[in-house]
C-alpha cells in the first residue's frame, strides 16, 4: 500500500490540534511553538502533494479509497485535481502566517490571571485552545478540498463550523469602542449568527446529499461521473434542479453570496484579525470550490439552467459589497464587505461557463486569499497598536511607521486589483470570460473595480496620510515577527502578479475537464473577413 499522503496532510494538523490542547496551562509559549511547527510540517506535506501532482495526468490523483460505512455505501475517498491541490497549498501556506500573526491574541490580559474567575471576567483566555482550534480548522478545510465522496465532504464541511464558532465567540477582538462587556455580547451575537446561517445551509444540503444517493445510488463523485458518462444515470430534470439548489444554497451561504452574506461582516468584525483571515481567505473558499467540484460536475444541466439567476446575484454582490465598503467606519468591516464583492467576482467567473472565467475564478481564490491575508493582518497590527478599529481614530501613520504604511498600501492596491499584483490577472480573466457569454453582466461588474479603487484609496488616505494624530505619534513600526508574516505575502503578490503561470498550469487542465462535464465550448471571437 502506498503512503496515504492526502490523509497525512489532513491528519497532521488534527493530531497537532489535540497535542496543542493537551499542553499544560502554564506552558503557553510551548503550545504556540508546537502549533507553529505542526503548521510548517503540514506545509511541507502540502508542498510534496503539489510536487507529485501531474497537471497532465489523471483527473484525480494521489487517490485513496476505503470502505467507511459499507451498509450505507459511504467510502472514505480522497483525491485532488488541479483546483483542489491549489487550494490545499493555499491553506497550508496561510496557516503558519495566521498563527504567527495571532501569537499574542490569546494571551491573558493580566499576568498570572489563570483561574476560572479570571476566564469568566475575560481577563484570561486559554492560549492552547486558540491555537488548537486553528489547527483543527486547517485539518477540516484540507480534507474538504480532498474529499471525492459527497458524504465525507459533507461531514467536514459541517464539522469546521464548531471550531470556528469558538474562535469567533471565545477569542474575539479586544479593540472595541464600547468596552469589554459590550464586546463580549457582540462577539456572541456574531458567533451565533455565523453558526445559524451555516447550519441552515448545511441542513438543506444534507437533504440534497440523501436525495443524491437515492437518485444516483452512490456518494462517490467519480462513480456518479462515470455513470453519467456511460449513460447508466439518467436523472430527471426536476430532480437534478432541486438537488442542485440544495447544494448551491449551502455553498452560497459559505461563499458568501448576496443575500446570504450578512453573517460575514459581523464575524470578521468581531474576530481577531488572524481569525478574520481564516474565515475569508480559507474557510469561505470551501464554498466556491464546492460550486466547481460538486454543483457543476454532479448537476451540469441544472447548473446551466440556474446560470442567469446566479450571475445576477453575483453582480449584485460585487456592486453591493463595494458600495457598503465605501461607507464603512470600521476597518475590519470594510475588508469584510470588500471580500463580499470579491466573492461575487469568483462566483461570476465560475458560472460564466467559459475556460477563462473558471480559470480566473480559481486563480482569484488563491490570489484573494493572499491579498486579503496581507491587508487584514497588517490592519490587525495597526489596530493592536492603537486599540481601535475606527478609521477616524487614525491619521498620519505613514510618517511614524512607514514600513507598516507601505505594506498596508500594497495589500490595499492588491485588493483593488492593480496591474502588476496577483489579483489583477484573475480579475481580468474573470471579466474576459464573462464578457464572452454575458457582456451586460461583465459591463456592470466593471463598476465594482471603480468602487474598489475608491474604498481602498480613501481608507489609505484617512488612516495613513495627513497630520499625525497625537494617539499615533508614538506608534512603533512593524516588528521582526510581523515582518516575517507580511514580507512573504507581499513577495507572493508581486510574483504571481508578474508570473501567474505556475498556478494557471495546474488549474487549467481541471477547468477543461469541468467544461467537458458541462458539454460547453468557449465562444469563438467573430473575425470579420478581409476584403
Amino acid at each position: 500500500m502506498s503512503f496515504p499522503l492526502l490523509t497525512a496532510t489532513a491528519a497532521l494538523p488534527a493530531i497537532g490540534a489535540i497535542a496543542t490542547a493537551a499542553v499544560p496551562a502554564a506552558r503557553r509559549t510551548a503550545a504556540k511553538w508546537l502549533a507553529l511547527l505542526v503548521s510548517l510540517a503540514t506545509l511541507v506535506l502540502a508542498a510534496i502533494v503539489l510536487v507529485r501532482f501531474d497537471p497532465d495526468g489523471d483527473r484525480y490523483q494521489l487517490t485513496e479509497s476505503h470502505w467507511w460505512i459499507k451498509d450505507f455505501g459511504v467510502r472514505y475517498e480522497l483525491g485532488v485535481d488541479g483546483i483542489g491541490v491549489a487550494l490545499v497549498a493555499l491553506t497550508a501556506l496561510l496557516i503558519p502566517f495566521i498563527i504567527l500573526a495571532g501569537w499574542h491574541d490569546a494571551d491573558p490580559l493580566e499576568t498570572g490571571a489563570e483561574s476560572l474567575s479570571s476566564f469568566a471576567a475575560g481577563r484570561w483566555r486559554p492560549t492552547q485552545g486558540f491555537f488548537a482550534l486553528i489547527l483543527a480548522v486547517e485539518a477540516m478545510v484540507i480534507i474538504s478540498f480532498e474529499a471525492t465522496d459527497v458524504f465525507v465532504f459533507y461531514i467536514f464541511f459541517e464539522a469546521m463550523l464548531i471550531p470556528m464558532y469558538f474562535l469567533i465567540g471565545g477569542f474575539g477582538d479586544r479593540a472595541h469602542e464600547h468596552g469589554e462587556e459590550t464586546a463580549s455580547t457582540q462577539r456572541s451575537y456574531a458567533a451565533v449568527k455565523f453558526l445559524l446561517y451555516n447550519l441552515a445551509g448545511g441542513l438543506i444540503m444534507l437533504a440534497a446529499v440523501i436525495g443524491l444517493h437515492v437518485a444516483a445510488g452512490s456518494f462517490s463523485l467519480q462513480e456518479i461521473a462515470e455513470a453519467r458518462a456511460n449513460g447508466s444515470l439518467d436523472m430527471a430534470t426536476n430532480t437534478e434542479r432541486w438537488l442542485f439548489l440544495g447544494f448551491f444554497f449551502a455553498f452560497a451561504v459559505k461563499a458568501p453570496l448576496w443575500p446570504l452574506h450578512t453573517w460575514l461582516p459581523n464575524a470578521m468584525g468581531e474576530a481577531t484579525a488572524p481569525v478574520a483571515v481564516l474565515i475569508t481567505a480559507v474557510v469561505d473558499k470551501v464554498g466556491t470550490f464546492a460550486m466547481l467540484r460538486f454543483c457543476l460536475q454532479l448537476f451540469p444541466e441544472a447548473s446551466k439552467w440556474a446560470t442567469p439567476a446566479i450571475l445576477v446575484l453575483a453582480v449584485i454582490s460585487i456592486i453591493y459589497g463595494a458600495l457598503l465598503a465605501v461607507g464603512q467606519r470600521d476597518i475590519k468591516r470594510l475588508v469584510a464587505y470588500a471580500s463580499i464583492s470579491h466573492f461575487g467576482f469568483i462566483i461570476m467567473g465560475i458560472f460564466a461557463m467559459t475556460s477563462e472565467g473558471q480559470s480566473g475564478a480559481t486563480l482569484y481564490m488563491v490570489n484573494h486569499g493572499i491579498s486579503t491575508a496581507a491587508l487584514m493582518l497588517v490592519a490587525g497590527f495597526l489596530i493592536s497598536r492603537r486599540g481601535s478599529r475606527l478609521i477616524a481614530d487614525y491619521g498620519g501613520v505613514q510618517k511614524v511607521a512607514p514600513v507598516l504604511a507601505g505594506t498596508f498600501l500594497i495589500g490595499g492596491l492588491a485588493t483593488l486589483s492593480l496591474p502588476g499584483l496577483a489579483p489583477f490577472v484573475s480579475e481580468f480573466l474573470v471579466l474576459v470570460g464573462t464578457f464572452a457569454n454575458y457582456p451586460v453582466i461583465g459591463i456592470i461588474a466593471t463598476f465594482g473595480i471603480v468602487l474598489a479603487a475608491l474604498y481602498t484609496l480613501v481608507l489609505y488616505q484617512r488612516t495613513m496620510t495627513g497630520p499625525v494624530k497625537p494617539e499615533v505619534a508614538t506608534m512603533p513600526d512593524l516588528r521582526v515577527r510581523e515582518l516575517v508574516v507580511v514580507a512573504p505575502l507581499v513577495v507572493l503578490l508581486i510574483f504571481l502578479g508578474v508570473y501567474p503561470k505556475p498556478v494557471t498550469d495546474i488549474v487549467n487542465p481541471a477547468v477543461k475537464q469541468t467544461m467537458s462535464d458541462l458539454e460547453k465550448k468557449d465562444p469563438q471571437p467573430e473575425v470579420e473577413a478581409a476584403k
